[in-house]
């Protein structure tokens, strides 16, 4: 089968497997689809550092079941999406319900092996029916949800201010879900052509462009309050400490990014505020569900979905998705 391996930071091959053997707690996937996430852009450009080299990458990813174990809930033929986050079930997280931040945690196209490839077998419990959707929706459910799990971790209520930070997908999926929940959402980024899509196809309130006018810009658009929540989807530490400083008295600075440095801020004026500091790590199951609810009620903007590629072309052509004069979004690899 046909397999892409990032085989060092900036060399991707195309290899011939063999299928993958299905132990008999397994579900095997024929591999239909699969979304690059910015994960995907760090492990190629070498900036992931929860990994070792060589790795098959991918992790949102969709498919149609070849063989299940007998007598559960999916059978051959089924489309399906996975939860790509294999936890333990048994540490003292997952015995909490928050199997998203596991003490052994595996993630696929991570710490093992995931989709850029024709068949995968994943641990059955990992496999869920996507009934109502399609694959290429399925291939989105998961980044989606990273969004959908960090609105929910910030107590978002009807009518506040929102400030979304990093105007990549897992921010537009925050700005989605905080929208779905009535709040006033404001979106902040480098990039005028992200903010225009996030006004244009997202239907988000505001755009404030990064520059020297930008923090008096927020201000004026809030009397000076500032906002009740601000999401960080930047990956940038700088931009995490500023953050801080954006957050309304009494609100709370909800950290989805994840870099790997010491991230500071004024203790006083932590303080002063009373603010919130919230952690989201990817997703969960009911985070899933939500996300499946809201592409059945077609509230998921499809225009999310920019750019396709085979997955044979993929060495050849990944690398213009860091391009930013193409206006990447989500680019979906077709297996």
């Amino acid at each position: 089968m046909l397999t892409v391996v990032c085989e060092t930071p900036g060399t991707l091959l195309a290899q011939d497997r063999p299928m993958p053997e299905r132990a008999a707690d397994e579900v095997l996937l024929r591999v239909k689809r699969v979304g690059v996430c910015g994960t995907d852009l760090h492990i190629f450009t070498g900036n992931q550092p929860y990994l070792s080299y060589p790795r098959v990458m991918g992790h949102e990813l969709s498919g149609i079941v070849e063989a299940a174990p007998e007598g559960g809930p999916l059978q051959p033929g089924d489309t399906v999406y996975v939860m790509p986050y294999l936890s333990c079930g048994t540490c003292l997280a997952c015995r909490a319900g928050k199997t998203n931040c596991c003490v052994r945690i595996q993630v696929l196209g991570v710490h093992r092996d995931g989709a850029f490839t024709e068949y995968l077998s994943v641990p059955r419990q990992f496999v869920h029916k996507a009934e109502g959707v399609s694959l290429d929706q399925a291939a989105m459910v998961e980044f989606l949800s990273i969004g959908a799990h960090a609105v929910r971790r910030s107590g978002l209520r009807a009518g506040q201010r929102v400030l979304v930070v990093g105007a990549g997908p897992i921010g537009m999926a925050a700005m989605i879900f905080a929208q779905l929940r009535g709040a006033q959402v404001t979106a902040l980024d480098s990039r005028q052509d992200r903010l225009d899509f996030c006004t244009g196809a997202l239907g988000v309130g505001h755009g404030v462009c990064l520059g020297a006018e930008d923090e008096a810009q927020l201000a004026a658009g809030t009397d000076g309050e500032f906002f009740d929540v601000v999401f960080d989807a930047t990956g940038n530490p700088k931009a995490m400490e500023r953050g801080f400083r954006l957050v309304a008295h009494g609100g709370t600075y909800v950290l989805i990014s994840v870099v790997a440095a010491n991230i500071t801020f004024s203790d006083p004026e932590f303080h002063k505020r009373e603010m919130t500091l919230v952690g989201s790590r990817n997703a969960t199951a009911e985070d899933f569900k939500t996300v499946l609810q809201a592409m059945r009620a077609g509230l998921i903007p499809q225009a999310l979905n920019t750019h396709r590629l085979a997955l044979a072309d993929v060495p050849a052509q990944f690398a213009t998705l860091l391009n930013p004069a193409a206006g990447v979004i989500k680019a979906i690899v077709e297996c």
